[in-house]
């Protein structure tokens, strides 16, 4: 089981570590190989995803990645910006599927900005399309505007498109995860404004009909956002376009109490995936053994179920991380009043010792 480790920036290299640290105490045959990305890599190579890095990652079974991004790079021309290496990452290998669960673990329900009895309970699994939509779509750039309210005038514009296949896939990848949990599908979408996402109502609905012991319905991007924290519970599985997901996602991972919380696996048609926390490099307090490790931790578990095919390792991994939590041990972005704050390291050897 060949492991391609990608730090990244940030707190990203704190995190992963903690993260290798318990894959190691799991004793199985890996092999990890470490490379830069993001602005290390640029910092390095000149490019936030040099052709080594992106060789290792194509050749390995499962990336574990950290985080990029640093305010430093942000007057880099975007093509080199430490954020292009996971948009690179996801074209190179195909990492259509996102998947983004948002469960609430029950020793932080008093976590959440949102009363107990909206969330005690919550699991939601979000899966984002990640190779089409406004992020990928053709023509983009700056121009002189030809036309509009103001003729003349610089403009920039994007592109949002979606092809048939793409939303059949990614469709079929909701239901089939939907038969594994409470057979509920809800099609995010804004279909009363966008011809794209008209289209993909309409897509969506026709591979629906494959599965009809799932039930789908529809909702309106805004709608959902609002009905995320008014009744979250009332999800199962979400399904959406690449823009809407990402927000929609991140929106869901605060409901659990903190986004340092929440893993991610992007996987292609292979199973061959991109396994990395919901949250970004935090800049700001790298190097100060603040960060948590847990949603790094977790995602390292969903590479063992979903690349790997090692289930009964990624249930140590999680099972563990509960022992953690029922230990009353809290990292500062979920310490709370009778509780023991710990750091980065100190929360990763509690996860390595409570995996027995």
């Amino acid at each position: 089981m060949k492991i391609a480790v990608l730090p990244g920036d940030g707190i990203g290299t704190e995190i992963v570590a903690e993260a290798i640290k318990v894959l190691e105490a799991l004793d199985l045959p890996f092999e990890m190989e470490t490379a830069l990305v993001g602005g290390a890599a640029y910092e390095a190579h000149g490019h936030p995803l040099p052709p080594a890095t992106l060789k290792l990652a194509q050749e390995a079974d499962a990336i574990l990645f950290g985080a990029v991004g640093d305010w430093k790079f942000d007057k880099l021309e975007r093509a080199l910006r430490p954020e292009q290496a996971i948009l690179g990452l996801r074209k190179h290998l195909g990492l259509f599927a996102n998947f983004r669960p948002a469960i609430c673990y029950e020793q932080l329900v008093g976590a959440s900005s949102l009363k107990p009895e909206l969330i005690s309970g919550l699991d939601i699994l979000i899966i984002r399309e990640l190779t089409g939509d406004i992020y990928f779509g053709q023509p983009r750039g700056r121009r002189t505007s030809p036309d509009g309210n103001f003729p003349g005038a610089e403009e920039a514009f994007d592109t949002m498109r979606y092809t048939r296949p793409e939303i059949e896939r990614i469709a079929h990848v909701a239901f089939q995860a939907a038969r594994k949990r409470s057979r509920r599908v809800t099609s995010v979408d804004k279909a009363n404004v966008l011809e794209t996402f008209q289209f993909w109502k309409d897509v969506v609905t026709e591979v629906g009909k494959d599965y009809p012991d799932v039930a789908l319905d529809h909702m309106y991007v805004d709608n959902a956002a609002m009905q995320l924290v008014r009744a979250p519970k009332k999800f199962d599985v979400v399904v959406t376009g690449n823009m809407f997901g990402d927000i929609l996602s991140d929106e869901a991972a605060m409901l659990t109490g903190s986004i340092g919380m929440l893993p991610s696996a992007s996987l292609n048609a292979k199973n061959q995936g991109l396994y990395e926390p919901s949250h970004g490099s935090a800049p700001d307090i790298a190097g100060k053994g603040l960060a948590n490790p847990l949603a790094t931790i977790l995602s390292a578990a969903m590479m063992l179920r979903f690349s790997l095919n090692q289930p009964a390792a990624a249930d140590r991994i999680e099972s563990a991380v509960k022992a953690v939590l029922a230990q009353g041990l809290r990292t500062p972005d979920i310490h709370s009043e009778g509780t023991t704050k710990v750091g980065t390291m100190q929360m990763g050897d509690a996860v390595v010792k409570a995996l027995g």
